[in-house]
């Protein structure tokens, strides 16, 4: 493969089940389906290791370079990277690897699968440590306290029997004794009848999925069972029995569910959503940190519907970013989040992917997030509705905007594959052809100089109480739980968003926010930052100060891929603000009660850009106002927000209009 960052030491790596080993003096395991992603780009801060790796090989060293990223959860990744000796060679890495890790398969494997990984992490790392276990001696090993087991003698089948020794399954032989009326072996014909009354699921169609008969029992029997003479009898003893339930054929998840099998040419609202709400936090929302990462994460895991709350700039380059309002959380460059998406959306998913903006921007800002998505998204934003859908508003200067009708259906998840929507809110249509007709003729001061609209109830989203945020609904980042390479945690529908209100904080909380920041600095005069927080990168004129990427004690140079910025989680200055959160000012539950209690909502502005507004297609919020009237309205693109507790009621008062919606 190449060398790695850390050193020049040349490695060899290979896919040996269902992990990656790395062949080199201090070998290294990567389970494939903890990988999250595979990327390129990534140059390390080192001048010295920089200059001698670009004497190596042939080409750039951008274009040679592998970074491999896994984690048992989104938040905490690890990053390792390797060089390769040529550009091809680090194509064909790259693409191979997405293939094998981006794989919902490898993260639904039966528990006989995943004990073969676990003594494959065991052995294939090449260390020489010592192993001392227990019941090793009735396998016919080694048993003293300084004997050592040669790896090669220690075969899956040793590894099998000595984990039911050490973790017998009782359950499984209360039910083996019930089936074989205590008996040591399973008949081909109790098989049977277990399998048709108990094990297959009576929903299934009898003709796709045929019930179990003598002949598929003796086939089950044949390959699971280990005893020669039981086989001759077709009887399945207690150890087949348990490797029967514990292979493929008994996984959780129907394999062939794992892909797309659903009809996709249907409209858009008619599909659940995996959708991630607040999605640049790693953990708590009062003084937690924002990532660039996890924008990363969150696409990579499947999610399709994303969180992003915009704010003016701070300082002088009055940059857009992306934060929690004043909850004492870190801040984030829009700028950089727009590139994350564009390198991230579809790898995983072609489905199209809502970005759920939650607006707090002034106008020429909003300007600004307009023109990234524009420029950085190109092709994969959907800048105006589908010809067959809309009618049209022509313009003066000759500009169209392509609005919906009533009565229309959205587009189907296969019309919209590879697309990137904007979900904000919208100008009405005779204040937007007025202002974007200003707007091109350069007439900007104008545009600025117009307050906010009259308040339209059909278009406001209406204003959550600060008491829904103490238990009526779920005020956490749902992905800052470990969750599974399957996708997150939070499913919504279409026209439930999942943009919730936002709160800011007031004098008093300000006040114990600077207080956190003065233990902040009291705590680094007296004691040494940790080994493993990476110091900055150098300045540039026009991107704010960032970190560079920490990968196993190695910093990455952002600078040298200024559209790939990778904020690492746990650098030292997206904690520097939030740090006295540990041993000192860690923010207790009645702290963080009462932060909640002194909160006041900040509703996203209406006072929208046309540039911005015009972009906004098949996803704007409204004000929910009743199902009667939503029906009578009949428009589609319209959608509602609700906190938890209003869309259960509904779920229960009012299901079948809740599903019809709108």
């Amino acid at each position: 493969m190449g060398v790695t960052l850390s050193g020049q030491t040349p490695v060899a790596v290979e896919e040996v089940r269902h992990c990656l080993r790395c062949q080199m003096p201090e070998g290294q395991v990567i389970d494939c389906s903890q990988v999250s992603d595979v990327r390129g780009g990534m140059l390390p801060k080192d001048t010295r290791l920089l200059s001698e790796l670009e004497r190596q090989g042939s080409g750039t060293l951008e274009s040679r370079t592998v970074t491999i990223c896994s984690g048992l959860d989104l938040v905490n990744i690890s990053y390792n990277n390797f060089v390769a000796g040529d550009e091809l060679t680090c194509k064909d890495w790259i693409q191979g690897l997405r293939k094998v890790t981006h794989n919902f398969k490898a993260s639904n494997v039966c528990p006989m699968t995943c004990l073969k990984k676990h003594i494959t992490r065991t052995f294939a790392s090449g260390k020489t440590e010592k192993m001392v276990m227990q019941c090793l001696k009735d396998l016919g090993f080694p048993s003293g306290k300084n004997d050592e087991i040669e790896a090669d003698a220690f075969t899956f089948e040793k590894f099998y029997e000595l984990y039911h020794m050490i973790c017998p399954r009782s359950d499984i032989e209360e039910l083996f004794k019930e089936i074989s009326r205590s008996k040591n072996y399973i008949t081909s014909n109790q098989f049977v009848d277990w399998y048709n009354d108990r094990q297959r699921d009576p929903r299934l169609n009898e003709i796709l999925f045929p019930f179990c008969n003598p002949k598929r029992a003796q086939t089950i029997i044949y390959q699971y069972e280990v005893d020669e003479e039981f086989k001759s009898k077709e009887w399945l003893s207690l150890d087949g029995f348990c490797r029967y339930l514990m292979s493929d054929e008994n996984a959780p998840v129907f394999l062939d569910r794992l892909d797309i099998y659903q009809d996709m040419d249907q409209p858009l609202s008619h599909y659940y959503i995996n959708s991630s709400h607040n999605t640049y936090l790693t953990g708590r929302q009062f003084g937690g940190k924002s990532s660039v990462e996890m924008y990363r994460q969150v696409l990579l895991a499947g999610c399709r519907c994303i969180e992003l709350d915009c704010w003016d700039g701070k300082g002088e380059d009055q940059e857009p970013i992306i934060t929690h309002g004043k909850a004492m959380c870190t801040d984030i460059l829009f700028r950089d989040v727009i590139y994350a998406i564009r390198d991230t959306a579809f790898v995983t998913s072609e489905w199209p992917v809502i970005l759920s903006f939650e607006n707090h921007c002034s106008k020429p800002q909003q300007y600004k997030l307009a023109k990234y998505c524009e420029d950085v998204l190109g092709d994969m934003l959907l800048m105006k509705a589908f010809p067959e859908h809309p009618n049209k508003l022509k313009h003066s200067v000759g500009f169209e905007i392509f609005r919906l009708e009533p009565g229309v259906p959205l587009p189907s998840p296969s019309k919209l594959l590879k697309k990137i929507l904007i979900k904000n809110k919208r100008l009405k249509p005779e204040v937007e052809k007025r202002q974007l007709e200003l707007f091109l003729k350069g007439q900007e001061q104008a545009i600025l100089e117009e307050g906010d609209p009259p308040e339209d109830p059909d278009l406001t989203v209406p204003v959550e109480e600060p008491s829904a945020l103490n238990g009526t609904r779920e005020v956490t980042n749902n992905t800052s739980s470990p969750v599974s390479r399957g996708g997150c945690t939070q499913v919504e529908l279409f026209f439930l968003g999942s943009t919730a209100p936002r709160c800011s904080v007031d004098w008093l909380s300000d006040v114990y926010y600077a207080f956190l920041v003065l233990l902040d600095n009291l705590d680094d005069d007296t004691s040494s930052s940790s080994s493993d927080e990476s110091p900055p990168l150098p300045s540039r004129p026009d991107v704010k100060e960032k970190p560079g990427l920490t990968t196993a004690g190695n910093q990455v140079d952002n600078d040298a891929h200024p559209e790939v910025i990778n904020v690492p989680l746990g650098s030292k200055k997206e904690n520097s603000s939030v740090k006295a959160r540990g041993k000192k000012g860690s923010l207790t539950a009645e702290e963080e009660a009462a932060l909640t209690a002194s909160y006041h909502y900040t509703g996203a502005t209406t006072n929208i850009h046309p540039w911005l507004s015009q972009m906004v297609n098949y996803a704007q919020p409204v004000k929910f106002q009743g199902f009667d009237i939503a029906e009578e309205k009949n428009i589609h693109y319209q959608m509602s927000s609700f906190n938890e507790s209003a869309g259960l009621g509904y779920l229960k008062t009012d299901a079948i209009e809740l599903v019809k919606y709108p």
